[in-house]
């Protein structure tokens, strides 16, 4: 699997990349086995093989949501669009206000490397703080903002 392979050097890149890249090198792994077990929960008519299937896919979303969640608590970009995407409402696409309403307002584009130009600088996306966007406290509101 090409998830498994580091592209740069392993000396370079330090244990905070090497950590992260092992979470998303296994989230991957998780959400293929999902996949895997989704097609064979359709495809059998067993009702007890399918429950059995069925319990051990879960298991895999459960273990995937636990490596987003260590994801997010070290990645704080990663958090801050987590922060803005998940547990809302209306369309997945509306990227722009969601982003707006999680950083307080728009901001500047980077204009150095050209963002701003692709309308990108435009999100707003702001400084917030890993700590900030709390999934815990998502939970306690039912996952609604």
């Amino acid at each position: 699997m090409s998830s498994e392979a580091l592209h740069e050097d392993r000396a370079v890149l330090g244990k905070d990349v090497l950590d992260r890249h092992r979470a998303i090198a296994t989230i991957m792994e998780e959400l293929e086995a999902v996949d895997w077990y989704d097609q064979r929960i359709a495809a059998t008519d067993n009702a007890e093989l399918k429950a059995i299937l069925t319990h051990n896919r879960d298991e895999e979303k459960e273990h995937a949501s636990m490596l987003l969640e260590w994801l997010r608590r070290n990645d704080a970009a990663l958090a801050r669009h987590m922060g803005a995407q998940l547990f809302r409402d209306g369309p997945v696409e509306e990227t722009a206000e969601i982003e707006t309403e999680a950083s307080g307002g728009p901001t500047q584009g980077d204009a150095s490397l050209g963002i701003g130009s692709l309308g990108i600088g435009s999100l707003g996306i702001g400084n917030l703080g890993v700590g900030s966007l709390g999934i815990g406290s998502l939970r306690a509101t039912g996952g609604r903002r």
